[in-house]
C-alpha cells in the first residue's frame, strides 16, 4: 500500500507540472502571467472558471486548445489522486494510517515548497518556454506589457448609451486620435448577432448599443466612459485635447 501513496503524490507532481506548462502555453499567447496561472489552475481543476476573462480565453483558438488539454488531463488527474489517496489508507490499522498520515504530510509539504519555489519556477517556466517555442508555434507576447497597461496607459470596453457623447458620431467627428485615444474595434449587434468591427474606419458611425473598445491614457478613456451629450461634453473633449497635448510636449522633453 505504500505504492499507492508514493502513486499519489507522482500524480500531484503531475498535476503541478502540467498547471505549470498550461501557464506558459497561455502566456506565449499573450495573456499577463496573473491571468494565464488563474486560468490554467481553474481548468485543470475544474473549478472557477467563470471569470469574465474566461470569455477572452475560450474565443481563442490556441487559448482554447490548451485550456481543453488542461481540462481533459484535470479531470483523469483528479480522479486517479483521489483513488490512489483512497487506496493508501483502506485496511491499514490505526498506527499504520498514522505513519502514512506523516508521510503523506511530509510528501505534501516537501510538493508545496516545489511549487511555490521561484527559482525552480523560472527555471521550469525558461525549459517550459524554450521546448514550446521548439514544437509548438505560440506566439510570445505579452500585450500587457507591450502596450504599457498599468504604467498610465489602460485598454477599455464599454457600451454606448443613447446619452453618450460619442452617440451618433463618426470616429472623425469625435477626434478621439487628438485626446490620444485608438479604438481597436466596435461590436455591434446586426440580426441578432453580435459583429466586430476591427480597426474601424473613421467614416463609422457610433451608434447606441455599440460596444467599443479602446486604447489610451486611463484619465482620458475613463473620462470618455462617463462624457455625456451637450455643451459639458464637448468641453470635456476640448479639456482631454489640451492634456493631450501637455502629455505630448512632456514625453517629447524626455527623450530629447
Amino acid at each position: 500500500m505504500l505504492a499507492a501513496l508514493v502513486s499519489f503524490l507522482l500524480v500531484v507532481l503531475f498535476s503541478i507540472i502540467v498547471v505549470r506548462i498550461g501557464t506558459v502555453a497561455l502566456k506565449m499567447t499573450g495573456l499577463s502571467r496573473e491571468v494565464a496561472s488563474f486560468q490554467a489552475q481553474s481548468a485543470f481543476s475544474g473549478v472557477g472558471f467563470t471569470t469574465e476573462e474566461s470569455e477572452y480565453v475560450v474565443n481563442h483558438p490556441v487559448r482554447r486548445r490548451v485550456i481543453r488539454i488542461l481540462m481533459l488531463l484535470g479531470s483523469a488527474g483528479l480522479t486517479s489522486a483521489m483513488a490512489t489517496l483512497i487506496l493508501t489508507f483502506v485496511g491499514q490499522t490505526p498506527e499504520e494510517m498514522m505513519k502514512r498520515g506523516i508521510w503523506l504530510a511530509i510528501g505534501l509539504v516537501a510538493l508545496f515548497l516545489f511549487a511555490r519555489s521561484r527559482l525552480i519556477d523560472r527555471g521550469m517556466s525558461y525549459v517550459i518556454e524554450k521546448a514550446l517555442q521548439r514544437f509548438t508555434s505560440l506566439k510570445i507576447l505579452d500585450y500587457e506589457q507591450l502596450l504599457g497597461v498599468g504604467r498610465g496607459y489602460t485598454i477599455s470596453k464599454f457600451k454606448i448609451s443613447t446619452s453618450s457623447w460619442l452617440a451618433g458620431k463618426t470616429l472623425r467627428d469625435a477626434g478621439l486620435d487628438e485626446e490620444g485615444i485608438v479604438v481597436l474595434s466596435v461590436f455591434r449587434r446586426v440580426d441578432g448577432r453580435e459583429v466586430m468591427i476591427g480597426a474601424p474606419r473613421p467614416d463609422l458611425v457610433l451608434k447606441p448599443g455599440d460596444t467599443i473598445v479602446c486604447y489610451g491614457p486611463e484619465d482620458a478613456v475613463r473620462n470618455l466612459y462617463t462624457r455625456i451629450k451637450g455643451i459639458s461634453g464637448d468641453l470635456e473633449h476640448a479639456e482631454a485635447i489640451r492634456r493631450e497635448r501637455v502629455r505630448e510636449e512632456m514625453e517629447r522633453a524626455m527623450i530629447s
